[in-house]
């Protein structure tokens, strides 16, 4: 049959808008796809912990609406902050502003899920607070977008219609385990001890930890806590009490005699009460060199120090100079403690958050206001045969501490 002219304008035509309406819907989906960076309502907290020249801060970001698959974190300082080290993150500054991106094991977190790290610093002048955070471009902490988003004009014509499928969409099941969350404890390697405490199943610890109470017991409390963590879902939860006899740790069974005599240790630890003016030790290590007495690791007239039980001697040394050589133990965050006793000369050091503490240092070398009443022993030669977490109050102070990721070698673990 022969297609009159007039039929085949009017195929022609409706083609035609066919194709617009067609193009129209495609840029309008396009306007539409969501951004890949994170959803409007992250959080990022910055908690510092300050004093005279140099800070500490823990920031935990914490995702918006929809899930982020690797984190970039900015933000400006309103003081002349300098960054000098940081630990779960990649941390970079230029002038005042600071970026910092997510490591291997912490980039991906659910819709509203968390993680943290940490920066220390110092400053000249000023600390202000920092402004301006963001996550992967997004203004967090109810901040307004930088820029209005983009807006686009509605299409003249209604987008034609499709019938719904007749069958349902096939579905993928689930995977019969869950990704894991956090990566594993940091160091273990060739460590004669790693412990995370994940293995622990009850209130008590239990296995490779057991419950020790030094000359009395009391009214001390150690026990395993899943509502805290560094890493995981479990710590070590220490309520310790004012008083001498109410003195609470928990002991590692572990064989440590093959470490040697030079021992390197990393523990996380997060407390509530800043150290007291009198002597409190939270880690004790028996020395069999020295009558089995203790070194102690606590604090004193609110800094860190050591202290040998059989002449009481401090490292540094109780002035204000010698205290001011070391560092309080700060409050409310997780903070890495690392040390180093070497049993062949004598030496110890210590780090907290990844740097060295002068006035927690013994070194061989006679430094005022540290060391001299240290070196006062000149024969001392370390043999450590365990390795106590607690509390121990010689008068005031009472704490609740938190201890994980517990680490012992013979080379330095890190944080």
């Amino acid at each position: 049959m022969r297609v009159s002219a007039p039929y085949r304008r009017v195929s022609l035509a409706v083609a035609l808008v066919t194709a617009l309406v067609a193009s129209v819907v495609t840029m309008v989906s396009l306007t539409l796809v969501p951004s890949a960076q994170a959803a409007a309502g992250c959080l990022v907290g910055y908690q510092a912990n300050q004093w005279t020249g140099g800070f500490t801060a823990a920031i935990r970001v914490t995702a918006g609406d929809t899930a982020v698959n690797g984190w970039t974190v900015t933000w400006t300082y309103g003081g002349d902050q300098r960054i000098t080290n940081s630990w779960n993150a990649q941390v970079s500054q230029s002038g005042t502003a600071v970026t910092a991106r997510n490591v291997a094991w912490n980039g991906s977190l659910p819709a509203g899920g968390s993680t943290e790290f940490g920066v220390q610093g110092t400053y000249a002048s000023s600390a202000a607070a920092p402004t301006g955070f963001t996550l992967n471009g997004v203004p967090c902490n109810g901040a307004d977008p930088t820029t209005p988003p983009p807006t686009t004009a509605p299409p003249t014509t209604a987008p034609p219609t499709t019938a719904p499928p007749t069958t349902a969409p096939p579905t993928t099941a689930p995977p019969t385990t869950a990704p894991p969350t956090t990566g594993p404890p940091t160091g273990c390697g060739a460590a004669a001890l790693c412990d995370g405490f994940e293995n622990q199943t009850g209130s008590a610890p239990s296995g490779d930890w057991s419950l020790n109470y030094p000359d009395c017991q009391g009214t001390g409390i150690a026990a395993i806590d899943t509502s805290v963590a560094h890493q995981g879902t479990r710590s070590v939860r220490i309520n310790g009490t004012a008083g001498y006899c109410n003195h609470v740790f928990v002991r590692s069974n572990r064989d440590l005699s093959g470490l040697g005599a030079v021992r390197y240790a990393r523990f996380w630890v997060r407390h509530t009460t800043a150290l007291p003016t009198q002597h409190v030790t939270f880690l004790a290590m028996r020395d069999a060199n020295d009558g089995n007495r203790d070194l102690r690791m606590g604090g004193q007239n609110g800094a860190l120090q050591w202290n040998r039980a059989s002449d009481d001697a401090t490292l540094p040394e109780q002035s204000p100079n010698g205290v001011a050589l070391s560092v309080p133990l700060p409050v409310n965050r997780w903070t890495c403690v690392e040390f180093m006793v070497d049993g062949n000369q004598g030496r110890l050091s210590t780090w907290v958050d990844g740097s060295a503490v002068t006035g927690l240092t013994a070194d061989g070398t006679p430094t005022h206001d540290v060391d001299g009443q240290w070196l006062n022993r000149a024969n001392w030669r370390p043999n450590l045969t365990d390795l106590r977490l607690g509390w121990e109050s010689y008068g005031e102070g009472a704490d609740t501490l938190w201890y994980d990721d517990v680490a012992l070698g013979s080379a330095r673990i890190g944080c």
